[in-house]
């Protein structure tokens, strides 16, 4: 049988932090983030909802507004502007 080759495949003990295992906490769903208000995409694995490409992990954008429950971030790849859909529990404040 041919292996997986999903956008998910071989990511999920990458980005595990300081936590082994099991969900964040309660507080990183429950995030509130203003307009213009600057913020850092710190993924979690765990979380697959609205979850941003990997090489956009560590970068710092801009909330531009939410689009349902998520949040439209603004980043610069390169010199290029990008908006992404991410949830609140992939974000930190700046």
């Amino acid at each position: 049988m041919q292996k997986s080759k999903g956008k998910m495949r071989g990511s999920r003990g990458l980005r595990k932090g300081h936590r082994a295992k099991g969900m964040p906490p309660v507080n990183k769903y429950l995030q509130k983030f203003e307009d213009g208000e600057r913020v850092h995409l710190d993924i979690v694995s765990s979380e697959h909802d609205s979850m941003p490409a990997p090489r956009f992990r560590g970068k710092t954008g801009v909330v531009k507004g939410m689009q349902g429950k998520a949040y439209k971030v603004e980043i610069k790849d390169g010199n290029m502007a990008k908006t992404l859909l991410v949830n609140a529990v992939h974000l930190k404040k700046a």
